[in-house]
């Protein structure tokens, strides 16, 4: 399964492969859910449904891990990272230093808002298809271009490597419809009011969303360590 997935990415390679691009299909293969937290990547099938060498891809491992998406395991090999508690909280403190502060300064309709509006579509073709598991790539979607609104390459890559984060602390989440679905509504009112170009209550409603979405993923978190200690 893992190498009919990877097999339609090969052509992404081109004849230039190299290590950043690898780490950049399998960041977008971990962001969309089809690595999970916990899963063993397997070097040998992945490297042929690549086309790539060994040593390309334990690049890319490298890269990945350095970006906390990855663990080794002495003997064991390469896994997709399991998140704890404390990292639900760090992730949503930079989510909200980022997100808020790009949304803030807005005072007019920003350039990039067809790009916002087009997530909130996916996201609710998403719910009318029952597809939870693409509601939630519409969502990250939706982050990703509020944060591109700040025009800077830098800033979207750290946001990429967040938001790839932030999928695996989703998997704690039983009921993932129960957990996305509020929030394409939430996506569609800040879309609303940065059409307006209404910054500052965009960086109100962008605040009380994350904040809100943090305190579910930490309760979820901590009933799992209860069970667990149980």
């Amino acid at each position: 399964m893992t190498s009919d997935g990877l097999m339609a990415d090969r052509a992404l390679l081109g004849r230039t492969s190299t290590a950043e691009r690898v780490a950049g299909i399998l960041r977008a293969r971990i962001s969309a859910g089809y690595f999970r937290p916990g899963v063993r990547l397997a070097e040998e099938e992945i490297t042929e449904a690549l086309g790539v060498s060994r040593n390309t891809l334990r690049e890319a491992f490298r890269l990945l891990t350095h970006e906390r998406l990855l663990v080794h395991e002495l003997n064991r090999g390469m896994f997709v990272r399991v998140l704890d508690m404390d990292d639900v909280i760090d992730v949503y403190r930079v989510r909200k230093l980022v997100e808020c502060s790009v949304v803030r300064g807005i005072t007019a309709r920003p350039p990039g808002l067809a790009r916002i509006v087009d997530a909130v579509e996916q996201g609710q073709l998403a719910l009318d298809q029952k597809d939870w598991r693409g509601l939630g790539t519409a969502n990250i979607l939706f982050h990703e271009a509020v944060v591109a609104l700040a025009g800077s390459a830098r800033i979207d890559e750290l946001m990429r490597a967040v938001q790839a984060e932030l999928r695996l602390v989703f998997h704690v989440m039983e009921n993932p419809r129960w957990f996305h679905e509020p929030y394409l509504n939430r996506n569609r009112e800040i879309a609303a009011v940065l059409e307006k170009g209404d910054g500052a209550q965009a960086e109100k409603l962008l605040y009380a969303y994350l904040d809100h979405a943090e305190r579910q993923l930490v309760e979820a978190y901590g009933q799992r360590r209860a069970e667990h200690l149980g």
